[in-house]
């Protein structure tokens, strides 16, 4: 091939490219700029199937992907340059692995000649991501290497594939074709109808783990006293039909913040509470059998219960095979999507309502909740319950970790609507929650809050540029107690560690940060500031970002109080 055809060819291979992952099923690509991936970039940009997202920052981008794959269910497209900047990706690519999405990485990368040799921006990018993601290397364009050997490959790395996927792409220069004079007619010759169709050039049957218990297995199994345990599960994965599943075996349903059933009226929500509870407690140590979709527990109560009973019968259902149990439990694990397993032919259990005093428990710690901290002092704990009382069916609510996402554990209302919940709990890191957020808002623009304490906000502050692009309404609310105060819960030897080494007082506010971005700003420090700001920012259609201003040792005061409380009970 003639050198002048060399970015010709480039283009070519990377259309080819794009185009596959469109048919495929990828709905977004998410861009940074840079020279050696520019024929990945130019394919994206004359793409039309493909919805294009911008960021100068490879970790925001990273982590904005992930939400839009979140939201989407469907593989999201990740061009970056070479170097560093697909080291900056790992973090959205460990945590896209742990919880089972797709991320689509595709990193231009210099050819083998200029690699380790003192060339560049070159690092030796095969395998960078260890076993966080599929490794596909490519090599650099060339036409002897047929087209249909490149979709193929393309094919059976990506179909079916619920885990990140990194393509790395090997380009030389010249990388920008100052023409498309080259003619590859007889190059695509081989791809027959492909050119003429929508579909991928192999088409692969959609796989599944599917195992459902006998008509017997069932029915030895609710024989007695149980629970039902709702674990991580996406709005998509039919969660609602657990509430029925309780009620047609009378055994109580047991939520995680993580569950989208949290706030739901028939679910024993205040499950973390319950369990300081000695009644509640108890009673529960009752039960014989539990039955646990999901997994990746919030609650370390729940987990120390779930693994501290003495079971007869251990379920989990998992859409497919993986080990999502620190305890290491013996137990049957069932293969099977909420819907299917919950919609069998299920007898009712020989012990139904057996723990109907769990709800007289559940509802009278919500009375509790209203008294000592909706009629108490202004805080983080009043905060999330306002939020999480103004959602609604079709609202979303992104929950930060460290301590905002425990205090909705902990304290979230009994509503009639519960919101699509959505938390970054893989790896449970702090960075990365607003771009997230951005590409959980941006997937179909419906209204989104996200819930964030003031450290994981100076991690992501670069993300408040993907905020900006934002249509819909986007809230940002930062919970600001000056410093990681998580660790006023923890048993830091001395007040003096706590302080030097731990949370880490900063002494900063977000107001002038929004401003550079040219975000909507407000800054309260009472209930009623908070519900008018809040009120505003739903209704407007864009980002703005309320900073809510407390002490420091305000949340964890108040999470010991009303444990005392609880005890008593």
């Amino acid at each position: 091939m003639q050198i002048d055809k060399t970015a010709e060819l480039n283009l070519l291979w990377g259309t080819l490219i794009l185009e596959e992952l469109a048919r495929l099923g990828i709905q977004h690509v998410c861009m940074a700029p840079g020279s050696r991936s520019t024929p990945l970039t130019l394919a994206a940009a004359k793409q039309s199937k493909l919805k294009q997202h911008l960021h100068f920052d490879e970790r925001g981008l990273g982590f904005m992907a992930l939400g839009l794959a979140k939201a989407s269910q469907a593989p999201v497209a990740i061009i970056t340059t070479s170097g560093t900047a697909v080291a900056n990706l790992y973090p959205a690519i460990i945590e896209a692995w742990l919880t089972q999405v797709p991320l689509i990485v595709l990193s231009g990368d210099r050819p083998p000649e200029l690699i380790d040799c003192g060339a560049n921006q070159a690092i030796i990018q095969p395998a960078i991501f260890a076993q966080y993601a599929k490794q596909v290397n490519l090599p650099t364009p060339d036409i002897s290497i047929r087209p249909e050997a490149l979709l193929t490959t393309l094919d059976e790395a990506i179909s079916n594939q619920s885990q990140p996927v990194h393509i790395n792409c090997m380009y030389r220069e010249p990388l920008y074709p100052s023409t498309m004079s080259a003619d590859f007619t007889q190059y695509l010759s081989t791809l027959g109808n492909w050119q003429h169709t929508a579909y991928p050039f192999n088409q692969y049957g959609k796989t599944s783990q599917h195992s459902l218990p006998t008509q017997d297995a069932l029915a030895r199994f609710v024989h007695g006293k149980g629970v039902i345990i709702a674990g991580t599960l996406s709005p998509e994965e039919s969660p609602e039909s657990l509430v029925e599943l309780s009620q047609k075996l009378g055994w109580p349903l047991l939520t995680d913040a993580q569950s989208q059933l949290r706030q739901h009226s028939g679910v024993i929500g205040n499950v973390d509470q319950l369990l300081h509870q000695p009644k509640a407690r108890a009673l529960l140590a009752q039960a014989e059998s539990v039955l646990v979709f999901g997994g990746r527990l919030l609650s370390k109560r729940l987990i120390s219960f779930l693994s501290e009973q003495k079971w007869k019968r251990y379920w989990q259902v998992l859409p497919q095979q993986m080990r999502l149990d620190p305890s290491h439990s013996a137990k049957q694990v069932w293969h099977s999507s909420v819907a299917a397993f919950a919609s069998q032919a299920w007898p009712r259990s020989s012990d139904a309502n057996w723990a109907l005093q769990l709800v007289q428990f559940n509802d009278g710690l919500e009375t509790l909740f209203q008294q000592q901290i909706d009629n108490a002092e202004f805080g983080e704990a009043m905060v999330v319950r306002a939020i999480a009382k103004a959602q609604n069916r079709q609202s979303q609510l992104f929950i930060g970790n460290s301590l905002p996402v425990r205090l909705y554990d902990m304290f979230a209302p009994i509503t009639p609507d519960s919101p699509r919940t959505y938390t970054n709990r893989g790896a449970s890191g702090i960075d990365g929650l607003l771009a997230t957020a951005c590409g959980v808002a941006q997937h179909k623009g419906k209204a989104t809050t996200l819930l964030i304490g003031d450290i994981s906000q100076l991690h992501d502050l670069n993300s408040l540029a993907i905020a900006r692009t934002i249509e819909s309404p986007f809230v940002i609310v930062i919970l600001n107690n000056d410093g990681g105060n998580i660790f006023n819960l923890l048993p830091v030897p001395d007040e003096k560690l706590r302080s030097d080494y731990y949370r880490l007082a900063h002494g900063l506010e977000f107001g002038y940060g929004a401003a550079m971005f040219g975000l909507a700003y407000n800054r309260v420090d009472d209930f009623e500031s908070f519900n008018e700001a809040y009120r505003e920012a739903i209704d407007y259609q864009g980002p703005s970002v309320i900073e809510v201003s407390v002490a420091q040792d305000q949340a964890s005061e108040q999470i010991a109080r009303i444990a005392t409380w609880v005890k008593q009970g």
